[in-house]
């Protein structure tokens, strides 16, 4: 008889960068206006940070007032899904040699949009769950 898995598990650093690089979409969580937002880009993982391109506006802005900001990214099929959540500090980059090796990144906006800026998250922690999706156990089910 097999042990069925834990409908939670904890996952190490290094499947979190594998999970958040096989994604394309995230969230970017920072404060606007002393508020928090949140906003879904397409993003990449280069050289363990996130990229990701904007316009003038207030993802952009955000970025360079309050850098402190969380990023998301997950998915799922029938039978699990993953979540990853990045602590981070975003910068908009500047120099030709930041721009020119985000531009090796190749990545594409998805909407017509002009998006001149590129953005980079640098971690200051990494964390993330992998989800086993089931029946709702009986109520005196405990999970060691």
């Amino acid at each position: 008889m097999t042990t069925p898995a834990q409908p939670i598990a904890i996952l190490p650093e290094s499947e979190c960068w594998n999970l958040m690089s096989s994604a394309a979409l995230g969230r970017l969580v920072t404060t606007v206006d002393g508020q928090p937002d949140i906003f879904p880009v397409n993003f990449v993982v280069q050289h363990k940070t996130v990229l990701f391109r904007t316009a003038e506006g207030t993802k952009l802005v955000s970025a360079a007032i309050n850098n402190n900001v969380l990023f998301e990214a997950d998915d799922h099929n029938a039978m699990e899904g993953w979540s990853v959540i990045l602590k981070g500090i975003a910068r908009s980059l500047r120099t030709d040699a930041e721009i020119e090796e985000a531009e090796k990144a190749q990545l594409l906006p998805w909407t017509a949009t002009v998006k001149q800026h590129y953005v980079r998250i640098r971690p200051l922690s990494i964390s993330g769950r992998r989800f086993t999706f089931g029946s709702e156990p009986d109520r005196d089910f405990t999970i060691a």
